[in-house]
């Protein structure tokens, strides 16, 4: 069964950068749609960006032109580069597994979450 671990995160300005990434250990990690949610402290988890196995990327309103995912098939990472941060970027992030088991069921991996703080 496939694994995430999350890595980069941690406090910075308004303004600033950061870089996540997600490691995969175990499973066929290019079979599998990617994806980084959020939860801001007292608000649900949030979906910030995806990309499918093909490299299709998709984005949230909230950070089109500041976030960028990209994917490593080889290395089985995902990375979520953060620019222009804001304060309201604050929350949990949380790397996003989703295998297709067959046309019309998925099934959902997690990784544990690693926490961006943007604050001056």
């Amino acid at each position: 069964q496939v694994q995430f671990v999350e890595s980069g995160g941690g406090l910075v300005q308004p303004g600033g950068s950061l870089r996540l990434s997600c490691a995969a250990s175990g499973g066929f990690f290019s079979l599998y749609d990617m994806g980084w949610y959020r939860q801001p402290p007292r608000k649900q988890r949030e979906l910030v960006a995806t990309i499918t196995r093909a490299g299709t990327t998709d984005y949230a309103d909230s950070v089109k032109g500041r976030f960028t995912i990209s994917r490593d098939n080889a290395k089985k990472t995902v990375s979520l580069q953060m620019n222009s941060l804001k304060p309201e970027d604050t929350a949990v992030y949380y790397c996003n597994g989703r295998l297709a088991l067959t046309t019309l069921a998925t099934k959902d991996f997690w990784g544990q979450g690693t926490q961006v703080t943007v604050s001056s």
